[in-house]
């Protein structure tokens, strides 16, 4: 199994410390709004990783935060609270807001059928252990005070500039990380903010002889180090952690533990919208409900992102949304023709299929996995099951959803496949007789009534075959 490891610049192997624990960690969201696709890119490709971790015979322990305090607007340290942002849109308390859109992020991570995590590490939940952390880094003089908060002094950490290959010297005062008087380095960043007389900011916990709350970056070590180690095998996130948070967690973790955070960096690239970045400002936010509406899957999404690669530029559009669901179908209809409606014989030798791990199924399996190791290679396993697709057996197929959960040819829904046969079969032959007899209103009648149902019939060598439509 080999990655591309952002720490090197490098495609290499993945060897994690134990294989029966794999430590590994992603950045979760901010619970502030209603998530979009581009929002749910990151996981959809983190569960790739973590499947293909399990078809190599590893056992991940993955952990994911969920970020409900700290994070200012400008990503750096001034803006407000995106938390205190959604409290006054929506005339709720912040604590109402975050436990809203945690659901709202959960409900869609269930719909895109992804692995659960060890943990949903809240970021309020650790502030206590946050609060250590920090004085611990002024313990071990990495930190300055000013007026608003706590800074981690980057001149003491001299490879601070090195997973992201910074530029420090060149650096402008205020590129991401804002300007302040009081700053020593343009990259220094506060690790606790303290709140300003007559701040409104409802989340705050008294330290340091003044009310105050995290830094952003700070959750990440704090939760990593309770949950998890240092170092840790694997952590991944977006591109755009890579210049400042993802960095800022490697040197506030360094200073406090003086341990190397991650042995493994992995990092997706953005998604676009018809060529544009996504913003509200822009009005192009796409929702998973969005595509419920206009007639797609969570499936059709997933599908979609793994022909691409994670880390490529992604541009989203509807018509290659529709493509994508047309590939989704193509495959369940094969899946359905192939299992549920050819004859006994065949039915027969799926039962077969079961309890056998033919040499044929192990080849297949295996170059399906061999594609997926290749640095998460989802397109290259893509055209291997498109190559296949009229020979796949049942094993097969479970390969397939094991790896991309795409809901497709789960074995679960052999029962309803089943049922949903056995009620069409009458009406197949009804429909084959009215046209022998050249009863056509009849037959076209049938092809209605199946129609409503998103059921189509296609005229095949072994007989008559229904299929999905939708």
């Amino acid at each position: 199994m080999k990655l591309f490891n952002t720490a090197t610049k490098k495609l290499e192997t993945f060897k994690p410390q134990n294989p029966n624990k794999v430590t590994f960690y992603s950045c979760g969201p901010t619970v502030y709004s209603t998530p979009h696709i581009g929002n749910y890119a990151a996981y959809v490709y983190w569960d790739l990783l973590e499947r293909t971790m399990m078809a190599n015979g590893l056992k991940p322990y993955r952990i994911i935060n969920l970020t409900d305090v700290g994070h200012l607007t400008s990503d750096g340290d001034d803006g407000e609270d995106k938390l205190e942002k959604g409290a006054k849109r929506e005339g709720k308390t912040v604590w109402e807001i975050a436990d809203h859109y945690i659901d709202v992020f959960k409900t869609g991570f269930e719909k895109l059928n992804l692995l659960e995590p060890v943990k949903w590490a809240r970021a309020t939940d650790y502030i206590k252990e946050s609060e250590a952390l920090v004085e611990k880094l002024i313990k071990n003089d990495f930190t300055y005070e000013t007026s608003d908060g706590v800074y981690f002094d980057t001149s003491k950490f001299p490879e601070y500039k090195d997973f992201a290959r910074l530029d420090l010297d060149h650096q402008k005062a205020g590129a991401r990380v804002a300007f302040s008087s009081e700053k020593r380095n343009a990259s220094d960043f506060a690790v606790w903010k303290f709140i300003k007389p007559g701040e409104l900011h409802a989340m705050r916990w008294d330290f340091l002889g003044r009310p105050g709350y995290p830094g952003w970056h700070l959750e990440c070590s704090t939760i990593i180090h309770e949950e998890l180690g240092e170092p840790i095998d694997l952590h991944a996130g977006g591109i755009d952690h890579i210049p400042v948070h993802h960095t800022n967690e490697i040197a506030q973790s360094f200073g406090a533990f003086h341990e190397k955070l991650a042995n493994f960096w992995l990092h997706c690239n953005f998604l676009t919208i018809n060529g544009e970045k996504i913003s509200k400002s822009l009005g192009n936010i796409v929702t998973l409900e969005d595509l419920e509406q206009k007639g797609f899957s969570a499936s059709d999404f997933k599908l979609w992102l793994y022909q691409g690669h994670y880390r490529s530029e992604r541009n989203f559009t509807w018509e290659d949304l529709a493509a994508a669901k047309n590939r989704r179908l193509k495959w369940q209809n094969a899946y359905v023709a192939r299992f549920q409606q050819t004859s006994k014989e065949n039915r027969s030798l799926r039962g077969q299929m079961l309890s056998s791990d033919g040499e044929k199924f192990a080849t297949f399996k295996q170059q399906i996995i061999s594609a997926v190791n290749d640095d998460l290679n989802s397109a290259a396993a893509f055209a291997l099951i498109d190559e296949n697709l009229n020979n796949l057996q049942l094993l097969d197929w479970s390969v397939v959803e094991a790896l991309f959960a795409l809901n497709i040819s789960n074995i679960d829904k052999d029962a309803e496949y089943e049922k949903l046969d056995n009620r069409l079969q009458p009406l197949i032959k009804k429909r084959n007789e009215a046209r022998e007899n050249k009863d056509y209103e009849t037959a076209d009648k049938i092809r209605d009534e199946l129609k409503a149902q998103n059921l189509t019939l296609l005229d095949t060598e072994e007989g008559t075959l229904w299929q999905f439509t939708d």
